[in-house]
């Protein structure tokens, strides 16, 4: 049994940030980089939990949509025609995707024997189809392969996995929030694949004394009785449910104004940001924070609250600025907003 998400202690920033992404999976995923020790893993396990039930066709190896027509694997599409698509209710998938993991076992595999003997084609699901429409988490992400590196930016920019093998091919849907933790010190990530993650929290290790206990204390009463700590927080974690389930609901309505959208702007080009990517991300987690609270615009709060999160990871260098990229994101929030 995972340790419960409202149960957390501290890691504001982490829970906001994971949140987001369960209201908006379009936001293009989570990086929590940091200490050692500090709850990532246990956080993003802890989600898993959180998540509302989604609906999927039956037997589909794909989980598919059966709202979502445009986004069918090609046997869905299949039974479509020959008639009603039988659906259920399943949890939200939250996939591990292990550091040692082959390239067979993260995109599936072909039985070309079978191919060749039989005519048939015989497609074992990888992690992929497996993580499609849900969550696929890399612990110790700057460690990856590259050639897994590759194939992640490839079915993260088109959404679909293709599996070719002398002459045969299968595609299939794969669309999935990527979350990534590692600790700085042993490698830095590849820009590319930084620059696919939606949000980034720079996680550090509690200095306040309180802090630190309480953290011991919850995770003491969870080790020693796991299933007595999870019942008593099952309230607050069904309570962040229903928060979600209604945010996501709310979603399309909240309304983003235009100066809302020209303070965005400003602080991109103010930070020197890289390309557009960063104020689309911002607008965008800014209006699931605004569906979070269960308001109907988005404010300069919303965008002050998780700015850092979608702009410290796309700064450029500064040689002549020793701050941190979270630093300057704030110094530049205040130097816009005024406090």
């Amino acid at each position: 049994m995972a340790f419960p998400f409202a149960a957390i202690v501290a890691q504001e920033e982490t829970k906001q940030a994971l949140l987001v992404a369960a209201v908006d999976p379009g936001i293009g995923g989570v990086l929590l980089f940091g200490d050692r020790g500090t709850g990532k893993s246990t956080t993003i396990r802890a989600l898993a939990e959180l998540l509302p039930p989604m609906r999927a066709v039956k037997e589909c190896k794909y989980g598919c949509d059966p709202q979502n027509m445009a986004a069918l694997c090609s046997d869905c599409r299949s039974r479509r025609r020959n008639g009603v698509l039988e659906s259920h209710v399943v949890p939200v998938p939250v996939v591990d995707l292990p550091l040692g993991a082959t390239e067979d076992r993260v995109v599936g595999s072909l039985d070309l024997e079978r191919a060749l003997t039989a005519g048939t084609k015989s497609f074992e699901a990888g992690l992929l189809a497996r993580a499609n429409r849900g969550f696929l988490y890399v612990d110790e992400v700057n460690l990856l392969e590259d050639h897994l590196v590759d194939l992640l930016l490839d079915v993260a920019a088109s959404g679909e996995n293709v599996i070719e093998r002398e002459g045969l091919s299968v595609r299939h849907p794969a669309r999935f929030v990527l979350v990534g933790s590692g600790n700085p010190e042993e490698g830095e990530l590849r820009p590319q694949l930084l620059d696919r993650f939606g949000l980034s929290v720079e996680i550090r290790t509690p200095v306040d004394l309180k802090t630190r206990i309480e953290v011991m204390r919850r995770r003491d009463a969870y080790e020693r009785e796991p299933d007595l700590f999870a019942s008593e927080w099952t309230p607050a974690n069904a309570g962040l449910r229903r928060k979600i389930k209604a945010a996501r609901a709310a979603l399309a309505k909240i309304i983003v104004s235009d100066a809302v959208l020209e303070r965005a702007a400003t602080l991109c080009m103010q930070l020197g940001t890289d390309g557009l990517r960063g104020e689309l991300t911002l607008v965008r987690a800014a209006r699931a924070i605004a569906a979070l609270d269960g308001e109907t615009e988005v404010t300069e709060e919303h965008l002050r609250r998780i700015a850092p999160a979608a702009l410290c990871h796309r700064l450029r260098r500064n040689p002549l600025d020793e701050s941190g990229s979270t630093a300057r994101v704030e110094r530049g929030l205040r130097e816009l907003f005024g406090h």
